[in-house]
């Protein structure tokens, strides 16, 4: 089970990446290669992932690199929600800034 939601929470992270408002944050604060290389490594990680979630059952030393890397992956994904939360407010603030008054 913890492989499933292993998955499902690296998909949320490249989710997240790919936003739009984040995309243009990164932009905004000349972050869009660390973006983009980030991108990457959760792309190599969902890779390895998919290979180890096959493994697990004949390993205990998998089960447990995976049960730590899902560790991992919450905090990342707590980050990137936070930034991407972030990303989304200042934009809704910038465009608010724009409209005029009435």
């Amino acid at each position: 089970m913890a492989d499933v939601l292993l998955s499902a929470l690296m998909s949320s992270m490249m989710r997240n990446l790919n936003a739009r408002a984040l995309q243009e944050f990164g932009v905004a604060w000349g972050l869009s290669t660390e973006l983009e290389k980030l991108e990457s490594t959760l792309s190599t990680i969902q890779a390895v992932l998919q290979d180890a979630e096959e493994k697990q059952w004949k390993s205990e030393a998998i089960r447990n690199w995976l049960r730590k890397l899902k560790d991992g992956a919450y905090d990342a994904d707590d980050v990137l929600d936070e930034f991407a939360t972030e990303a989304l407010r200042r934009k809704v603030e910038r465009e608010r800034c724009k409209k005029p008054s009435k």
